[in-house]
C-alpha cells in the first residue's frame, strides 16, 4: 500500500514520477504533497521572458505596423501587401514561452504545486487562436496563477481578472460605461461624425467570471446581476501607448471609461468608487457559498474522479469557507480525505497529463524532446493555451477517451519510445516500476518482460492502460 500511495501521489496528484521520485516520497505521500504547498518558489528558467508590459508594446508596435500597410495600400504602394514581421515575431515569442513552460513541468521536484498551476491556468483559461490576447496566456500563467496558487483565493481571481490577458480576451478593455465621460465624448463625436463608432458596456468579463470562475452556472445570479458586475468593471483596461499601467502585467484604471454610481449585485449594495467597487464584488464573489461548492467540485473532479464523492466535496466547500476563502484549506481537505486515495478514484489522462508524464517516466527533456511533445499534443486535440473557448478543456474522461484519440496515444507513445536513448542497465520493466511503483499491474509487467527491445517495450508501457490513467 505504501508504494501504491507514493505513485498516487506522484501521478494522480502531480505529473507523474520520474526514475527516483517514487523512493523520494517514500512512506510520506501525503507529506510530500502537503510540503508543497508553501509559497511560490522562484524559478529561473522564467528569467529574461518577457513581462505583460513587454508583450503590450510588442502588440502597440504590431498594430502600428499594420496601420502603416494600410495606408501605403491606400496609396497604392504594391509591396504594402507583403506581410510585415511583427505577426511571425509575436507568434515565436509565445512559441519560446510554451517550451520554457514545458521544461518546467518536466523537470520540476514540485509536481504537485505545477499540477496546481496547471489547473488554476485551464480554470481561468484564455485562448491564443484570439490572436489579441495570444501573447498573454502564458504570462498569466506566470504573473497572475503561479504566485497565488497556494494562496487565498480572492487574491488569485484578482490578479487573474485584472491581468491583460484575461481583460483583451474577454473584452473588457473596450468596455465603456452608458452614462461614462468617455461615453459622452464618444456620442458628441458621433454627432459630428455619424460613421464614427461609439464603444460600450460589454458583459462577457462579468459573465464568465460568475458562471466559470466563481458562482458555477448554478450560482444563484441573475441576467441583471451580470450587468450591473459589467458596469462595475468599466474601465478596467490596460495601459496604452505611453502610460505607465501598475506592476508587470500592465493593467490600468481609466476612469473616463467607468460608470459612475453604486451598483447592486447578488442582493448586495457596493457604493465604492472607481477601481474598488469591481474589487469589492470579486471579494464578495471569492467567499459566496457557491463559490465554495463550485471550486470543491471543480478541484475534486480533477483529482479523485470525474464523480466525486459528494461527502467530500461538501467537507473541502466547508474548509474552504471556515478559512476565509484559503486555497490550502481546500487542498489539505482534500489530501487528508480517504476517499481521494481510495483505489477505486483515478483519472483518465489528458493529451497534456499523458505528454508530461511520459517525458517524465522517460527522462527525455531536450528541446527537440519539447518541440515533438508540443505538437504531439496538439495533435491529440489539447494544444497549448488552445481550448477555444472561457470554460477551458474537458476534464472527463469521456472528453479523451474517443476511439481516435486513444490510437493518437498510441502512434505517440512509439514516437516517444523512438527517442529513448541507450541506457546501460535499462529495460522496460525497470522504467515501468519507476513510473508506477505498486500500481505497475501483474499483465503490463509481463508484456514489459517480453518486449524484444527496449523501444517496443517502453511504448508499450505509455500506451498501457496502467500509464493512461492517473490512478
Amino acid at each position: 500500500m505504501t508504494t501504491e500511495q507514493a505513485a498516487a501521489a506522484a501521478n494522480r496528484f502531480g505529473l507523474g514520477a520520474r526514475p527516483g521520485d517514487l523512493p523520494a516520497i517514500g512512506s510520506e505521500p501525503r507529506g510530500w504533497l502537503l510540503a508543497q504547498l508553501g509559497p511560490a518558489p522562484p524559478i529561473d528558467s522564467f528569467d529574461g521572458l518577457p513581462d505583460s508590459r513587454d508583450y503590450l508594446a510588442d502588440y502597440d508596435a504590431f498594430q502600428q505596423e499594420q496601420r502603416e500597410r494600410r495606408e501605403r495600400r491606400a496609396q497604392g504602394d504594391a509591396d504594402a501587401a507583403k506581410g510585415g514581421g511583427g505577426r511571425r515575431r509575436l507568434q515565436q515569442q509565445v512559441q519560446q514561452e510554451l517550451a520554457v513552460r514545458q521544461g518546467v513541468a518536466v523537470a520540476s521536484d514540485a509536481g504537485f504545486r505545477e499540477r496546481l498551476v496547471r489547473f488554476w491556468s485551464n480554470h481561468f483559461a484564455i485562448s491564443v487562436d484570439k490572436f489579441r490576447a495570444a501573447s498573454f496566456a502564458a504570462p498569466m500563467e506566470r504573473e497572475a496563477i503561479r504566485p497565488h496558487a497556494t494562496g487565498r483565493f480572492a487574491d488569485l481571481l484578482l490578479a487573474v481578472e485584472r491581468h491583460p490577458g484575461m481583460l483583451l480576451y474577454l473584452d473588457n478593455a473596450q468596455s465603456v460605461g452608458n452614462d461614462s465621460r468617455l461615453a459622452d465624448m464618444g456620442r458628441r463625436r458621433a454627432v459630428a461624425n455619424p460613421r464614427a463608432r461609439a464603444r460600450g458596456l460589454n458583459e462577457n468579463l462579468a459573465r464568465e467570471i460568475m458562471e466559470l470562475h466563481t458562482l458555477g452556472v448554478d450560482g444563484g445570479y441573475t441576467q441583471a446581476d451580470v450587468i450591473e458586475f459589467a458596469r462595475a468593471i468599466t474601465g478596467w483596461g490596460v495601459a496604452r501607448r505611453g502610460e505607465a499601467g501598475r506592476g508587470d502585467s500592465g493593467f490600468a484604471f481609466h476612469a473616463g471609461a467607468h460608470e459612475p454610481g453604486a451598483r447592486q449585485v447578488l442582493g448586495r449594495r457596493f457604493a465604492q468608487q472607481g477601481e474598488e467597487q469591481g474589487v469589492a464584488i470579486l471579494h464578495m464573489l471569492a467567499l459566496h457559498p457557491a463559490t465554495a461548492r463550485h471550486l470543491a467540485l471543480q478541484l475534486a473532479r480533477h483529482f479523485v474522479a470525474d464523480d466525486p464523492p459528494p461527502a467530500l466535496v461538501a467537507r473541502m466547500a466547508t474548509a474552504y469557507l471556515d478559512s476565509g476563502g484559503e486555497l490550502t484549506a481546500l487542498y489539505r481537505t482534500m489530501i487528508d480525505d480517504d476517499a481521494a486515495w481510495s483505489t477505486a478514484a483515478r483519472k483518465l489522462k489528458t493529451p497534456d497529463d499523458f505528454m508530461v508524464s511520459a517525458l517524465r517516466a522517460c527522462a527525455l527533456g531536450s528541446g527537440a524532446d519539447l518541440a515533438l511533445a508540443l505538437r504531439l499534443q496538439g495533435q491529440m486535440g489539447q494544444p497549448v493555451f488552445q481550448p477555444r473557448s472561457p470554460a477551458g478543456f474537458g476534464d472527463l474522461a469521456a472528453d479523451w477517451g474517443g476511439p481516435d484519440a486513444l490510437f493518437k496515444r498510441v502512434q505517440a507513445a512509439q514516437l516517444l519510445a523512438g527517442r529513448l536513448p541507450d541506457r546501460p542497465g535499462l529495460t522496460p520493466l525497470a522504467l515501468g516500476q519507476q513510473a508506477l511503483g505498486g500500481t505497475l499491474d501483474e499483465q503490463t509487467a509481463t508484456a514489459l518482460r517480453r518486449a524484444e527491445s527496449v523501444q517496443q517495450g517502453v511504448a508499450l508501457l505509455l500506451a498501457s492502460p496502467a500509464f493512461q490513467w492517473r490512478a
